[in-house]
């Protein structure tokens, strides 16, 4: 029976990357397996689990996050920022690219959704930061690099999931988060900045006429639309989660509401834009719901199979230390990253290994923080990482593939190193905690 569980999960794995849909594959194999192999009395269960995620406050947070991200999107926030950065730091061999990776860094803060972040900014900065003169490489790498931080800057909808999956609380996870992703950010810029120092014609500055120009014309009315009202929105949902005073599905109420109003502000906001962003939401809303419904029917059948208490033997009598266990987990991440989408991979792979996390006495908090990250290095990886594809769909023409694949290479490489960083030195990551 142990090993039809494990012949299951091998089953599902297969048959989503064969293209069949990710839900319905999860529920549907999983409710056959259970038919064919377990007493009738084994699904008794399965209600009571599925209205309990449905009834899940904490999850609540997943489509407020969305409306909030999509919103932030139509409102022309992305643009208005990219263009005030590159005039504050344009004087700066590479202060473009410097520009991209911050506003990289406030949209992840703002909208936690890494396709739509690096469509926005592939649309708007790569054809700026070629026509004045950047290496193909250095654009793309930053901007495919910039975007994916949603997957690791509370507020992140990865982390809401990881923390639902994980039985571990979203606030503890945002504050766990805050400072890797803010090193990482720290690290991009610094990487950018000695590639603009010994290679200048990689990153030319912008010319002084064009900055004066910008600055000429209410220049601080136009750094207070684009760069402080972000902050504040940010300010008022990740401050009101640390300083405890609202629940992160409260303060994803509040960001929603707040990205409303940004957009008013901006005078984006009509009838066409609101039906258009909760379309999207209902959509990536509806999506997320129906997996986490099929991997709920997936792990109690698991379960029932005694598919957990197998793994967790087999681990123990191959006498695997408690960091061994973690590289395998990481490197099977990693490689699954290549070909199925993170949402697939916390709702199949961590559930599984979350037990046994727990029986080797691992803080789950800290594997929650190494999964997202690691997940987003996969993101990045060349030959099939979600953000290359994303960016090459909106790069110009003559921007081709190769150059994305050795722009990304540089950012992979400081993923890696980064993950190895946290992965020794834990305590980073309890800084804010």
């Amino acid at each position: 029976m142990e090993l039809l569980a494990l012949l299951l999960f091998i089953s599902i794995f297969i048959l989503i990357l064969y293209g069949y849909p990710v839900a319905f594959t999860l529920g549907g194999i999983s409710i056959i397996y259970a038919l064919t192999f377990l007493e009738p009395t084994a699904f008794s269960a399965l209600p009571q689990r599925i209205m309990g995620v449905m009834s899940n406050y904490v999850l609540l947070a997943v489509p407020l996050f969305i409306y909030m991200g999509i919103m932030l999107e139509k409102s022309g926030l992305a643009e208005s920022l990219l263009e005030t950065m590159a005039m504050l730091f344009g004087k700066m061999r590479g202060g473009l690219a410097i520009s991209v990776v911050i506003v990289g860094a406030l949209l992840a803060a703002s909208t936690g959704i890494v396709g739509a972040t690096v469509i926005t900014m592939g649309l708007i900065s790569l054809p700026t930061m070629l026509k004045r003169g950047y290496q193909p490489e250095l654009a793309t790498g930053t901007i495919a690099a910039s975007g994916t931080l949603g997957q690791i800057i509370p507020p992140s909808v990865v982390l809401v999931l990881l923390a639902s999956v994980l039985s571990v609380s979203v606030g503890d996870l945002f504050k766990a988060a805050l400072l890797p992703g803010l090193l990482l950010v720290m690290i991009y810029i610094l990487y950018i900045a000695i590639v603009a120092f010994f290679k200048p014609e990689y990153a030319p500055s912008i010319p002084e006429a064009e900055i004066q120009a910008f600055r000429a014309e209410g220049f601080w009315w136009k750094v207070l639309q684009a760069f402080v009202l972000p902050l504040l929105l940010i300010t008022a949902v990740l401050g009101s989660i640390f300083a405890g005073l609202a629940s992160p599905t409260e303060a994803a109420a509040v960001g929603a509401f707040g990205a409303t109003l940004l957009t008013i502000i901006q005078g984006k906001f009509n009838f066409t834009v609101l039906k258009a962003v909760m379309r999207e939401t209902t959509h990536l809303t509806s999506m997320v719901f129906w997996i986490l419904l099929g991997a709920t029917t997936f792990t109690l059948v698991f379960r029932e199979m005694g598919g957990d208490t197998y793994l967790i033997h087999l681990i123990e009598s191959s006498n695997l230390s408690a960091m061994t266990f973690l590289f395998l987990v990481m490197l099977v991440v990693f490689i699954a990253g290549f070909f199925i989408d993170f949402i697939e991979i916390i709702f199949i792979i961590v559930p599984v290994v979350a037990p046994i996390f727990l029986e080797y006495d691992i803080d789950l908090i800290w594997i929650g923080i190494l999964l997202a990250l690691n997940l987003q290095t996969s993101f990045l990886s060349p030959p099939f990482g979600f953000a290359l594809f994303y960016l090459k769909g909106v790069a110009p023409e003559g921007v081709t593939t190769q150059h994305l694949y050795r722009g990304i290479i540089p950012f992979v490489i400081i993923q890696v190193i980064f993950l190895g960083l946290i992965i020794f030195f834990p305590e980073i990551i309890y800084v804010f905690m």
